[in-house]
């Protein structure tokens, strides 16, 4: 599995960063043979959304790109849901925008094939 570095603890205290506790629910709920998560963050730190909360944690801004069996028979609109209640503490706590690529193991070789 291709995932970020960011580094996750074995306690049952929740991660502290929002892009560690992103990667742990998405690891732990869909059991990806790829995810990767990528802090876009410092691309929008000047908008005023941005600039009036003071930065927040400064993990605002995210993309995902997973790839998952979870997601077979599902529709994009069903597995962005999906990703979206799974993370909903995370947006509570500043999470702003969530850019998603959900596929399945069959639609994420098929992409592969086409792009080389």
């Amino acid at each position: 599995m291709s995932t970020t570095s960011a580094s996750l603890s074995s306690t049952s205290s929740p991660p502290s960063s929002i892009t560690a506790s992103i990667q742990s629910k998405l690891a732990a709920s869909f059991e990806p043979t790829k995810l990767d998560i990528r802090n876009d963050s410092a691309k929008h730190a000047h908008h005023a959304a941005m600039v009036a909360q003071g930065g927040g944690s400064g993990e605002t801004h995210f993309f995902v790109d997973i790839t998952s069996r979870a997601f077979e028979g599902k529709t994009q609109i069903a597995r962005h849901r999906q990703i979206n209640a799974l993370l909903a503490d995370e947006f509570a706590r500043g999470l702003h925008a969530l850019s998603i690529r959900a596929r399945t193991p069959a639609e994420d070789a098929r992409a592969a094939a086409s792009s080389s």
